[in-house]
């Protein structure tokens, strides 16, 4: 039997404006968020991370993005941001290196990424059992619309609940308010993300594998 598994391949928008050492702090950043994963940057901006877990994929690559979003560049012409592309599918183990793996799933992830990297799309969501794409591309795109729409503030407050906080604990940490916390919460579309994220999560059980045409595995 093949197993299932997700690889991102994500760019970050804006990178080159930033400057070595600020590069460099938000390099970091990314790099500690995946610590536990399997990981590879390259070109300088972009990177590869390849997860066991499909169900893993979505959550993973929002709090990437909101990293991204939420990092402060001194010019506030710089917004920086992350162009992430999941591929979920068969995969050729064992898996050496990310540079060279082979497989669906590394496949379909780099490909979309070098599709959407000059348009205005920065997240896309396939999965090599086709079945399962319209309700991806739906889950993207929507989700695609609210993190584009987040003000500093929103993705802010939605980076720490994203890490399984509650809001009591976000007003803590942010040191804001319950009142600010909440109005964020609520205008930043949260119970939306949240929606998404338990739509995601659901279309694959913990650990799945597929067979062959012929039915075995």
């Amino acid at each position: 039997m093949q197993p299932i598994r997700a690889v991102i391949t994500a760019d970050v928008v804006q990178f080159t404006g930033l400057g070595r050492e600020l590069q460099q702090q938000l390099i970091g950043k990314i790099a500690s968020l995946l610590s536990l994963f399997r990981f590879d940057f390259y070109r300088g901006d972009s990177f590869s991370v390849y997860l066991e877990k499909p169900g893993e994929g979505l959550r993973l690559t929002l709090r990437l993005r909101l990293i991204a979003l939420n990092y402060r560049a001194p010019d506030p012409e710089i917004r920086t941001d992350l162009r992430a592309s999941i591929g979920i599918g068969k995969v050729d183990e064992p898996v050496e290196s990310l540079r060279t793996a082979t497989g669906e799933a590394f496949t379909i992830s780099g490909r979309n990424l070098d599709r959407i990297l000059k348009s205005e799309q920065h997240l896309v969501l396939q999965s090599g059992n086709p079945s399962q794409n319209p309700v991806l591309r739906v889950i993207g795109s929507f989700m695609d619309y609210l993190l584009a729409r987040l003000t500093a503030k929103q993705a802010e407050v939605i980076a720490v609940l994203l890490e399984g906080k509650t809001q009591v604990e976000a007003a803590e940490q942010l040191h804001k308010s319950q009142a600010t916390i909440s109005q964020h919460v609520q205008s930043s579309g949260w119970s939306e993300i949240e929606m998404l994220l338990e739509e995601y999560e659901q279309i694959w059980p913990e650990n799945q594998t597929q067979k062959s045409p012929n039915g075995n595995p």
